[in-house]
C-alpha cells in the first residue's frame, strides 16, 4: 500500500516535458509557419524573426535547426527571386516550382529530425 502511494506522488512531481521537448516547440512552430507561408506569405517572416531570436538557445542540435531554418528562408528567397527574374524567358516557372518543392521537402525533413532530437543532415547544403 505504501509503495503504491509513493509511486503515485512521484509521478505528480515530474515535469510533463523534458527541457529538450519544451525548447523544440519553438523550432516546430517555425517549421509550421514556414509551411503555412506557402498560402499566407507573411508567416515566413515571423518564422525568420523567431529563428533569429531563438538561435542561441537550447542544445547544439536545436541551434542547428535554427540555423537550418534561417538558411532555408534566405536560400528559398534567392531561388524565388531567380525564378521571378527568369520567368520572362520561360525557365523561371520551373525554378519557382523547384523552389516550392525544395522548401516543402526541407521543412518536412527538418521536422522529422526535430522530432528525433537530431540536428538536420547536411547543415550547410543548399539542396536538401
Amino acid at each position: 500500500m505504501t509503495q503504491d502511494l509513493h509511486s503515485d506522488t512521484s509521478r505528480d512531481h515530474q515535469p510533463p516535458f523534458t527541457r529538450g521537448q519544451q525548447d523544440s516547440g519553438n523550432a516546430k512552430v517555425i517549421y509550421i509557419l514556414y509551411l503555412v507561408s506557402l498560402v499566407v506569405g507573411i508567416t515566413a517572416l515571423v518564422g525568420l524573426v523567431m529563428a533569429y531570436v531563438y538561435r542561441s538557445e537550447g542544445d547544439d542540435w536545436l541551434k542547428a535547426h535554427y540555423r537550418w531554418q534561417i538558411r532555408t528562408f534566405w536560400i528559398g528567397l534567392l531561388y524565388t527571386f531567380s525564378g521571378i527574374f527568369l520567368s520572362g524567358i520561360g525557365i523561371g516557372f520551373l525554378i519557382l516550382l523547384f523552389a516550392v518543392v525544395w522548401f516543402i521537402v526541407r521543412c518536412v525533413k527538418g521536422l522529422q529530425r526535430l522530432e528525433r532530437h537530431e540536428p538536420p543532415a547536411n547543415l550547410n547544403s543548399w539542396l536538401f
